[in-house]
């Protein structure tokens, strides 16, 4: 009875250590939620894959757990279930690692050797995104896909450019090795082809060492299709359905199969928040971008008169508000792409609280301007709307971008690939996707780059293919002047804090000639104001004039067309201080006289 006694109270105290397999102090606890199981037990290399030795005892609301000393770090095992004359052997939900995406479950503690004390991530008005894939940014063989320990060594690459931010696509364990990541089979495990914990815990390290943010992408819409244990977990399902961890009704229908999970249960709510801070927590990642949130909160992705998911969005506030709790820094994404402000709104104000999301209002009406093939039709109008949209009272509550993952796949191509198909090292292509780029980087909002948009990369994006190194040798003056604009945007260059900064102000805008020029500066106006001024035809004007202040004396700091940038670029010189002339210029008594190239982008400060 003693020893039963002296069981039951360890159990007890083990209760508190969470899901799966926890390793403390030489003993392993496994815990499952199978509601619906008759007998679970743990059967794994430390037992010689026995059925017997280690059965579980079934706790309350469907969770069943068992301590034993035999398991050790780096031991593999799965969960056998039965169900009256059914059983299954599971990979453990909560595993850590797993010997591919149909293999084993692995008993990891995550405990790695951190050196990035001294971290801190920059403020969200400050932040420079560069999104990009782990299995393509930089394979080393053909063969095989890129790691974590390849994209480790283009770090110095990636801090001479200036971001300061790194958003990956998701590397949850997929099916296979080759995949974007948004068929996560094993939310809590790290691909393995790209490294595992280890590699993963190694980038985020290093990237925090160069004073780069991590942000990692997550899949909570749905899980899969294929190779997902959590199908059907513990034998019981209806309508042929995914069973405890899915919707076993109409709602579990998604564009990826019928794998929504089931956001009225509180189990499953509690499995996608613990998958939510295990990114935060163990592997020290400075933010989450939510994929498809749309799908999380509507049945059909809010298209139409759809039937909106209450459950899924107190899901995605819980979240939310557990992180802005406990990690105030972090910061939480939404791909809604709806152009709702609830996505964003505080949560008194009945939003879901996430810190900002991606903006459908900025990307798709400026690529469809910078892609127009003829200057005539270009409606500038379009731009001033996109620099002007903001969400929920504030600018950097939204992403801006020309280019991401979907944009540049899925029958889309890179922006110079579309402006000129076929010919996308053309003047022409370069020269107006280095206008979006410049918009990009000088609009409020948090900018994001793409791989390879730094170089003019024109190829679709493929998870087969990686990126094209070449024209980085190619286009390196590209690559510098993109360079000096986000370290403008970032504060590592001086002088430009209004491109930080809430306030925007259309100073100029000339339909005909398809000349646009604002400032960006604080709300009320501050010391470090910065003057963009845009040609959106492939006509040059000399002495052209736009109103600016009596008291500001411009200064020329970046000419996106300077043929010391790219060779090919000769235009207009652009003399380094702006003429001053007291003429009355767009409602201003003061005019602005400055040369400006074909499909030219020029910044000011003062």
């Amino acid at each position: 009875m003693e020893d039963m006694n002296n069981l039951t109270a360890e159990m007890a105290i083990e209760k508190s250590a969470g899901m799966g397999a926890i390793l403390k102090d030489g003993r392993t606890t496994f815990r499952v939620w199978a509601p619906h199981a008759t007998k679970v037990c743990v059967s794994g290399s430390f037992n010689d894959w026995s059925r017997k030795s280690l059965d579980l005892q079934q706790e309350e609301n469907g969770y069943w757990a068992g301590v034993s000393d035999e398991p050790k770090e780096g031991d593999e095992y799965k969960y056998i279930i039965q169900n009256g004359n059914k059983v299954l052997e599971r990979n453990d939900p909560y595993a850590f690692e797993v010997t591919n995406s149909n293999g084993n479950s692995v008993i990891r503690t995550l405990d790695f050797d951190w050196e990035d004390g001294d971290f801190k991530m920059p403020s969200w008005n400050e932040l420079v995104i560069y999104e990009l894939h782990v299995g393509t940014f930089n394979r080393k063989n053909p063969d095989q896909v890129g790691t974590f320990k390849d994209v480790i060594e283009k770090l110095p690459y990636l801090k001479k450019l200036g971001v300061n931010c790194i958003e990956l696509l998701p590397v949850a364990e997929f099916a296979g090795g080759i995949s974007w990541g948004y068929n996560p089979a094993h939310p809590f495990a790290i691909e393995q082809d790209y490294g595992g914990p280890n590699g993963l815990a190694n980038f985020v390290n290093e990237a925090h060492k160069m004073d780069i943010a991590v942000i990692m992408d997550v899949v909570y819409n749905h899980f899969g299709p294929s190779d997902v244990d959590l199908w059907q977990f513990d034998g019981w399902h209806e309508n042929d359905k995914g069973g405890i961890y899915f919707y076993n009704d109409h709602r579990s229908d998604t564009p990826w199969g019928d794998t929504r999970p089931d956001y009225g249960r509180p189990e499953v709510r509690q499995y996608l928040r613990d998958n939510a801070l295990m990114w935060i927590e163990k592997y020290h990642c400075d933010g989450l971008r939510m994929d498809a949130t749309s799908y999380i909160r509507y049945e059909g992705g809010g298209l139409g008169y759809d039937t909106e998911i209450e459950e899924g969005n107190i899901l995605m506030r819980d979240i939310n508000a557990e992180l802005q709790e406990k990690y105030p820094h972090v910061l939480t994404i939404a791909e809604d792409l709806k152009g709702d402000h609830r996505v964003t709104n505080d949560f008194m104000d009945a939003g879901l609280g996430y810190g900002t999301q991606w903006d459908m209002a900025f990307v798709h009406p400026v690529r469809e301007v910078l892609q127009d093939t003829h200057d005539e039709g270009r409606d500038v109008q379009k731009v001033i709307d996109a620099l002007c949209f903001q969400y929920s009272g504030d600018y950097f509550k939204r992403v801006v971008y020309t280019e991401s993952h979907d944009e540049v796949a899925n029958g889309k191509a890179r922006v110079p690939e579309e402006i000129q198909p076929g010919d996308a090292e053309s003047d022409f292509a370069k020269k107006r996707a280095i206008l979006g780029i410049v918009l990009t980087l000088t609009a409020p909002g948090i900018p994001m780059l793409f791989q390879g948009q730094e170089f003019i990369e024109d190829e679709y994006f493929q998870d087969t293919e990686q990126l094209d190194w070449e024209k980085f040798e190619k286009h390196k003056g590209i690559y510098k002047m993109i360079s000096d604009i986000v370290k403008l945007r970032t504060g590592e260059l001086k002088g430009a804090f209004g491109l930080r900064a809430q306030g925007i102000q259309i100073t100029h805008f000339n339909p005909e000639n398809k000349i646009l020029a604002y400032i960006r500066d604080e709300v009320g106006g501050g010391e470090q104001p910065v003057l963009v001024v845009l040609n959106f035809s492939n006509k040059e004007f000399e002495k052209y004039h736009i109103g600016v202040s009596e008291h500001q004396n411009w200064k020329l700091r970046i000419n996106a067309t300077w043929n010391g940038y790219d060779e090919s670029f000769q235009g207009l010189e652009v003399t380094s201080q702006m003429k001053k002339l007291k003429k009355e210029t767009d409602n201003s008594e003061w005019t602005g006289e400055l040369n400006i190239p074909a499909y030219g982008a020029l910044i000011y400060t003062l």
